[in-house]
């Protein structure tokens, strides 16, 4: 087990190296520059060139990129080209609300997808299981904006239970106006990313009722239910399980459209004003802060598929041994 993590952990670094070239690299094929927004359309040539200058444009790519990667294991993701301002302080402010929004709706997602789907997939050939089934397919295909215009619709306008938009200005200091703030949002969030996890669940759980263990444990008396919650959770648990990995990098998306419905000063807010501003230090800084997220919980997902199934270490060593 120390071996398959530490050797995941080697896997991790390389990935988040490789990923900062790439964002690093990527960012600077956009077109314009933070020197142009600094010094607006009546800026001539010579103005912005002094504005690069001062900005560190100016410098090779190379000692850019170096310049900024070896601050980022202190956790420092530089200054923002515009104001100055600590990228690494900003994107802690924005956490406090993209943070609970996720996690919010991963953990509601989760409670009525596992559930549900498991559910559907044992009453299959009955009308509950296809009513479920349907119903998943149907939160698939409706668009994230449109359900939590949806929401506002219902719960916000004619029913005023639950403010539309917005996020208390004193963030938190209000934790009960600011938990009603992110109801709708971590609603919207929920539904859509749950529909998907749900028709997982349930495609994993109908794989597992056809195994040879669960007729064995039906056969020594155990009904389907009993038998799949004894037998069977734990062999479906690895598939959902790389798969609630996928999802987190849908909700860290999902995130960044539920904000600007809601109008919710999170990180997906400061992204995409950030890149209309051409500030690509805090673009890149916010782009691999989602990049680490999404690959750690990947390496979290990895190590609790070992634990579930010490068999996959196994087959991986022998895989890379041959």
């Amino acid at each position: 087990m120390t071996v398959f993590v530490v050797r995941r952990l080697g896997l991790l670094v390389l990935s988040l190296l490789g990923a900062s070239v790439l964002t690093f690299a990527l960012l600077r094929l956009l077109p314009g520059d933070a020197a142009t927004s600094v010094g607006g359309i009546t800026a001539d040539s010579a103005q912005l060139r002094a504005i690069r200058h001062d900005l560190g444009l100016d410098r090779p790519l190379l000692v850019q990129y170096w310049t900024w990667l070896i601050d980022v294991p202190t956790g420092d993701l530089g200054r923002s080209q515009l104001n100055g301002s600590s990228v690494t302080a900003e994107l802690g402010e924005k956490l406090r609300v993209t943070g609970p929004l996720v996690l919010g709706a991963l953990v509601l997602a989760l409670a009525f997808a596992v559930p549900l789907g498991m559910l559907a997939a044992v009453r299959r050939e009955h009308r509950d299981g296809t009513a479920i089934s349907v119903a998943s397919q149907l939160g698939i295909a409706l668009p994230t904006l449109w359900v939590g215009l949806v929401l506002i619709l219902l719960f916000a306008v004619q029913t005023p239970l639950l403010p539309a938009q917005g996020f208390p200005v004193d963030g938190w200091a209000d934790p009960g106006e600011a938990s009603r703030s992110l109801v709708l949002p971590t609603l919207t969030l929920a539904l859509s990313e749950g529909a998907v996890l749900l028709r997982f669940v349930r495609s994993a759980t109908l794989d597992v009722l056809h195994r040879d263990y669960l007729r064995t444990a039906r056969a020594a008396g155990r009904t389907r239910t009993g038998a799949l919650l004894r037998h069977g959770v734990r062999n479906a648990a690895g598939p959902v399980l790389s798969m609630l990995g996928v999802q987190v990098a849908a909700l860290l998306v999902g995130a960044i459209v539920v904000e600007k419905v809601f109008t919710l000063p999170g990180v997906g807010s400061m992204l995409v004003a950030d890149v209309g501003n051409r500030d690509l230090v805090k673009v890149q800084g916010e782009v691999m802060l989602l990049v680490a997220i999404v690959l750690f919980v990947g390496f979290l997902v990895d190590v609790a598929q070992r634990l579930i199934d010490p068999r996959l270490a196994d087959v991986r060593t022998r895989e890379v041994s041959a």
